[in-house]
């Protein structure tokens, strides 16, 4: 049962693995702070790094709604059946736009060649800094900013251009000329052999990725709440 006092209530859904437990504080305690949040629970522990995680992105979701593709972030079905496009033998700079909480930006890491960096591109300061403060791992490198600016953020980096370009951000509540823009400058920072690898929840994105790559596959997700749109882009 949801508590009336928001930390026992956040407590309590962390200490309960269920269904109910996790709507409940989607729910209630979406409101709380992150700093309320962290003094609650002191723990490092995998169940309360997952409820900051869920917490955090149903708050955003909440206050931008335009700026997130869903209430619930990425499943395992959605996550394993993108990344199962990558050549990992040969990904040696990786680029993610909107990274949010993180649950794509950590199994890219696993996937990971040791020595391949992974760059998170995402604009909203409550997630860069989750991000920062959650992954440890000296091959990512988590930029706050905008997709537009991939050109900049490799250079300053010291960085080739990308074999790979993730992105879930919603291309359908883009401005037109941002959208082209952001896909324009992501064509342009692929190696020849590199692919741009995009997931949305509508269909309405596939002629604007066919203006700007020669090619472009697309898959459904269809375990994924809500099932999503898979678009593999080459040159």
């Amino acid at each position: 049962m949801c508590r009336k006092n928001d930390e026992r209530n956040f407590a309590a859904a962390i200490r309960c693995r269920t269904g109910r437990a996790r709507a409940c504080y989607i729910g209630k305690a979406v409101r709380l702070d992150m700093e309320t949040i962290q003094k609650a629970v002191v723990s490092r522990s995998p169940a309360f790094r997952s409820a900051r995680q869920i917490i955090l992105f149903a708050r955003n979701f909440l206050k931008y709604p335009t700026m997130l593709g869903s209430v619930i972030p990425s499943s395992p079905f959605l996550v394993n059946q993108l990344l199962s496009r990558f050549d990992w033998a040969r990904a040696s700079v990786v680029v993610e736009y909107g990274p949010g909480i993180g649950n794509i930006t950590c199994e890219i890491l696993k996937r990971m060649r040791p020595d391949a960096v992974l760059v998170a591109i995402e604009l909203n300061p409550d997630f860069v800094r989750f991000l920062r403060e959650e992954i440890d791992d000296p091959r990512l490198r988590v930029v706050e900013g905008s997709a537009l600016d991939i050109r900049e953020t490799l250079t300053r980096l010291q960085l080739p251009m990308a074999d790979y370009v993730i992105s879930g951000i919603p291309f359908s509540t883009l401005p037109d000329q941002s959208r082209s823009d952001i896909l324009r400058e992501s064509r342009e920072m692929l190696r020849s052999d590199g692919a741009m690898l995009v997931y949305q929840f509508r269909r309405t994105v596939l002629p604007h990725l066919k203006r700007h790559f020669g090619r472009v596959q697309e898959d459904f997700a269809v375990l994924n709440i809500l099932p999503a749109r898979i678009f593999h882009c080459t040159l």
